[in-house]
């Protein structure tokens, strides 16, 4: 009783510090700064959060005014801390897991990245600032040259170690990027996987959520327990057949509905 009527007393204490000392200066007080304008310095990464935690949607490009926060995230080194953060997440989860003997235990990894990095391509297009460009990027992803995400790499090989089956889904089309793409992966170190999976031609038009969906299911029905997914884009984690646990990566770069 007597604790809990002290700690009310410091918080009436800290109200009335706060107003006399708004009413002294003149300034606003914190909760009035709730709004946030798209001029205001801190738009930025309050659109950045939003993105990531969805509540941002279908939004096609990057805000221009954020172009140069959403680059000093990408390249300065909080994105990479971010991965290295979440990755021992992951594997605090992973280790875990007792797999069992029939090695049917699964794990999903999506590919654009999750896997490898289009950082140096969206360099290209402002960080996301210009819009979304089929062709410019089928040209890119053609040459094969994505470097691996390096704590994603880390993960993918601890995860092959221990003995989960690891699959690579991405909505590349596996007509004209399938072999650019194996050998892409294969030149990043990505080895060792128990499949890759592209979309083919009965997946065309369809969302991620639906394709990636439908690819979980017939997982699922072969017998796979899918223990974990992840991806850097909310359709890569949404839908049915989830597995067990979904792990949100980073990307504030696009949106893929």
């Amino acid at each position: 009783m007597i604790k809990a009527m002290v700690h009310r007393i410091r918080e009436v204490m800290i109200v009335l510090v706060v107003a006399v000392y708004v009413k002294a200066t003149g300034a606003k007080p914190y909760w009035s700064w709730a709004s946030v304008s798209p001029e205001d310095e801190s738009y930025c990464l309050s659109w950045r959060l939003a993105v990531e935690a969805n509540n941002v949607r279908g939004w096609r490009t990057v805000p221009p005014q954020c172009m140069g926060d959403i680059e000093n995230y990408m390249v300065g080194g909080q994105y990479f801390r971010d991965l290295h953060f979440l990755v021992d997440l992951i594997l605090s989860y992973a280790n875990e897991i007792v797999l069992s003997d029939d090695r049917m235990d699964a794990w999903i990894l999506d590919v654009d990245d999750t896997c490898i990095s289009n950082l140096f391509y969206y360099k290209g297009k402002r960080y996301g600032c210009d819009p979304y460009d089929p062709a410019g990027f089928k040209a890119w992803a053609m040459r094969g040259v994505c470097p691996a995400i390096p704590s994603v790499l880390s993960l993918f090989n601890k995860l092959i170690d221990s003995g989960f089956k690891v699959f690579l889904v991405t909505g590349r089309d596996e007509e004209t990027l399938g072999q650019a793409t194996t050998d892409n992966l294969h030149d990043q170190g990505f080895v060792g996987y128990e499949r890759l999976i592209l979309r083919t031609a009965a997946y065309r038009g369809q969302s991620a959520v639906k394709y990636k969906s439908q690819i979980r299911k017939q997982l699922s029905e072969q017998g796979y327990r899918i223990w974990g997914n992840v991806g850097d884009q909310w359709s890569d984690l949404q839908g049915e057949y989830l597995g067990n646990r979904t792990f949100k990566l980073p990307n504030p770069m696009y949106f893929v509905p």
